[in-house]
C-alpha cells in the first residue's frame, strides 16, 4: 500500500502539481519535485526555461544524472543547441574523465560526477549553461562549475525549475520557482 504524505502544491510554467514531502534529516522536509516520466510538466518547464534564457549568450546544455536529464532534452530541443550529462558512477567506456566530489540533500553522501571523455572535447573552450530540476544546497552546482573549470568551459548561466531553501541565496539562478524547507509534520 503507497502510505498517504503531505503535499506542497506548486503551480509551474503554467502547470499544477503536488509535491511530496518527504523528511531529509531529523526535523526538515522537502518537497520534492520528480519530473520524470512527466512529460507536460517537462515540455512547459522546458519553454519557460527558453524563454528566459533567450537572452543569455551559450552553446550547451550540461546536466547531472538523472532526475534532470529529460529537462536538458527537452531545453535542448527547444533551443537547438545539444547537452552534456555529467554522470554519477564511471563505466569503462567513458575512459579519461574529469571528476569531482559532492554531496546532495536527497542522498546525504558524496557522489561523484564524471565528465566522459568524450564530452570533453565539446565542452572545451565552449559557453555553457548549467541545467538542474532543483538547486537546494548548491553542492551538485558547485560540483558542475568545478567540472566546467577543469574542462575549459565558461559558465554563462545556471537555471533550474526551482530553487530551494533561503531565496536570497539563490539569486542568480534562472528558476521558474521557490521552494521552501519545512519542519516536522
Amino acid at each position: 500500500m503507497i502510505p498517504t504524505r503531505d503535499t506542497h502544491a506548486v503551480d509551474i510554467a503554467g502547470v499544477r502539481r503536488e509535491l511530496p514531502l518527504f523528511e531529509v534529516a531529523p526535523g526538515v522536509r522537502i518537497a520534492v519535485l520528480n519530473i520524470l516520466g512527466d512529460t507536460v510538466l517537462v515540455e512547459a518547464c522546458a519553454q519557460a526555461l527558453a524563454q528566459r534564457l533567450s537572452a543569455v549568450d551559450f552553446d550547451l546544455i550540461v546536466t547531472p544524472e538523472a532526475k534532470s536529464i529529460p529537462l536538458a532534452h527537452a531545453l535542448a530541443r527547444v533551443t537547438g543547441r545539444a547537452y552534456v550529462v555529467l554522470r554519477k558512477a564511471y563505466k569503462v567506456y567513458m575512459g579519461e574523465t574529469v571528476q569531482t566530489e559532492t554531496v546532495s540533500i536527497t542522498t546525504g553522501a558524496p557522489q561523484t560526477l564524471y565528465l566522459d571523455e568524450k564530452d570533453r572535447q565539446l565542452i572545451a573552450g565552449k559557453r555553457v549553461v548549467l541545467v538542474d530540476d532543483v538547486v537546494s544546497t548548491g553542492s551538485t552546482l558547485e560540483g558542475m562549475r568545478a567540472l566546467m573549470a577543469k574542462a575549459g568551459a565558461t559558465v554563462a548561466a545556471e537555471a533550474a525549475v526551482f530553487t530551494e531553501g533561503d531565496p536570497d541565496r539563490w539569486k542568480s539562478i534562472i528558476a521558474l520557482g521557490h521552494l521552501p524547507v519545512f519542519g516536522a509534520g
